[in-house]
């Protein structure tokens, strides 16, 4: 079984050769206009969110008060200390 020869735009280092450069070269002003304008886009979107949020006002809203806390109740598990435990036979 023989191993096809590897067909690749680049070459054994990784590197582009000049067919991929001459390939790429016709969408190379198409992409980057449409990379500014993504960019325009997802910056405008982030700077409209973080100046809308920032003009809320929350004053109309009431807080309301902590919640009362159960007392604390030390222990209050079955278990018992390990002093407290006494093996049969011994006191």
């Amino acid at each position: 079984m023989g191993i096809l020869p590897r067909s690749s735009y680049y070459t054994r280092d990784n590197r582009q050769t000049a067919a991929l450069i001459r390939a790429r070269q016709p969408y190379l002003v198409k992409n980057i206009i449409t990379g500014i304008g993504l960019t325009t886009f997802v910056i405008s979107v982030y700077a409209f969110t973080i100046k809308a949020v920032a003009q809320d006002d929350f004053s109309d809203v009431q807080i309301p008060d902590a919640p009362e806390q159960p007392p604390h109740t030390p222990h209050a598990g079955t278990a018992r200390a390990p002093e407290q435990i006494s093996v049969r036979g011994t006191k």
